[in-house]
């Protein structure tokens, strides 16, 4: 029971962290080169991971379908079947959990550090606003990055599903191209686009809060990093089923 009384608390208290960076963003109090500094460490620097994980993704993925559909003849249903999982589920969850891994465990060992050596105490002592110096940044980078890498990938892990679909099963390009096409919807598009930004403050958000409450110096600073890491990793897996829900519940609710 009080480990259910802890968990909900973490909760609590990264909403009301999430609901103060998210009003010093619109009161207009983060400044632009802190989140530029944020865009290149968060997006930029994420790139040559990204890549790897969409090529390496859509070569797997289309070869088990492919072989996998290919003994009941279902062959020329593998373009239809990788760009639903791919805009979907596979590029914004594992995009997600990429930066989970890199970006969650960056944020909370930089901000870790800044309250092991008490940088956060000397902004409070300055008049400054810790949450909007250090957490409105690494969120606005966030949000802006998470959605233009999901994009990345799609598109990279169709690529490389186009490749291994027409060197090892035999599907003309165009024909992979045009089922493509005709199969995927802006709602199926957007729906994995939506995902992005959810995903984005379920990996900032607990990054932040854990390293802004580490303790016991540079012991605490790996605690908070193993945390944030898989508190994010967690929570883009439990936020992916409901809003999966909510994205065909609507798809239904259109139909009548």
């Amino acid at each position: 029971m009080n480990k259910i009384n802890q968990f909900l608390a973490v909760l609590g208290e990264c909403f009301y962290l999430f609901k103060e960076a998210l009003s010093k963003c619109f009161k207009g109090k983060v400044q632009a080169h802190l989140i530029t500094d944020q865009i290149k460490e968060i997006g930029i620097n994420s790139i040559p991971l990204i890549v790897i994980t969409a090529l390496s993704s859509g070569f797997v993925m289309t070869l088990q379908f492919g072989l996998g559909l290919e003994k009941f003849g279902g062959k020329p249903y593998v373009p239809k079947v990788m760009s639903l999982a791919v805009f979907m589920e596979l590029s914004p969850v594992f995009t997600a959990l990429m930066c989970a891994a890199r970006v969650g465990a960056g944020i909370a060992s930089e901000v870790g550090s800044m309250k092991v050596t008490q940088q956060i105490d000397a902004l409070r002592a300055l008049g400054s606003s810790p949450v909007g110096e250090i957490i409105s940044p690494r969120l606005i980078a966030c949000l802006i990055s998470f959605p233009v890498l999901t994009m990345l990938t799609s598109f990279l892990a169709l690529f490389a599903s186009c490749s291994v679909a027409y060197l090892e099963l035999g599907l003309d390009p165009l024909f992979f191209y045009q089922k493509v096409v005709d199969t995927v919807t802006l709602w199926e598009f957007s729906s994995g686009f939506l995902k992005s930004y959810i995903f984005a403050i379920c990996v900032c958000i607990p990054a932040c809060y854990f390293g802004f409450n580490v303790k016991e110096g540079t012991k605490g600073v790996g605690r908070a990093t193993t945390l944030a890491v898989v508190s994010g990793s967690v929570l883009i897996f439990i936020t992916d089923y409901f809003m999966t829900k909510l994205f065909w519940m609507t798809e239904t609710w259109k139909q009548f």
